[in-house]
């Protein structure tokens, strides 16, 4: 399994960053290559979504379930078809501010992404693939596209979320399968 966890701070409650991050359809907003989100389902645990894709010459349709939610910390997830992926957002509310904190923030907290996946699972018959292009090479190639997308995801959610636009600090830590 390989794991990309993408975190920084955001200057707010848990709680309004938690009502923020669960209403899913507008990350579409956010990424590149999202196209689309369609839903059925209130947010709770049940709730699937179609996330609509669209990157080189390739469109496919992921379909996603909320697995867990525990308001204001967390919301789990997992693709339910064609590929091995799970992940979550996680809220941690900071006990201080950080020195750097704007001069006008009253509390923080921490944001987490956190997706694992493993690459090998992808059911190739789900891909509509250009002739003469193999299966690997496209794995190969999507797994940067998927960090910079999630870099992009968090540091915007943070510009909507804030109001404003400053510098985010992104922690990244990627940790391919190891075996």
């Amino acid at each position: 399994m390989d794991e990309i966890v993408v975190s920084t701070v955001v200057y707010l409650p848990p709680e309004e960053v938690y009502e923020f991050l669960v209403d899913f359809p507008r990350y579409a907003n956010y990424s590149k290559h999202l196209t689309d989100v369609t839903k059925d389902g209130d947010g709770t645990p049940g709730t699937r979504y179609g996330l609509h894709f669209s990157w080189w010459k390739l469109t496919y349709t992921a379909r996603s379930e909320v697995t867990a939610v525990d308001p204001p910390t967390r919301i789990d997830w997992r693709i339910v078809k064609d590929v091995d992926a799970r992940g979550r957002w996680r809220v941690s509310e900071l006990a201080e501010l950080p020195a750097d904190a704007p001069a006008d923030a009253e509390t923080a907290c921490r944001v987490f992404l956190e997706v694992v996946f493993d690459p090998d699972s992808v059911d190739e018959r789900s891909l509509d693939l250009p002739r003469f292009v193999s299966l690997g090479f496209v794995v190969e190639k999507v797994k940067p596209v998927l960090v910079k997308e999630a870099e992009r995801v968090v540091s915007r959610i943070v510009r909507d979320l804030e109001g404003r636009n400053r510098d985010v600090h992104l922690e990244l830590r990627e940790e391919p399968d190891s075996v």
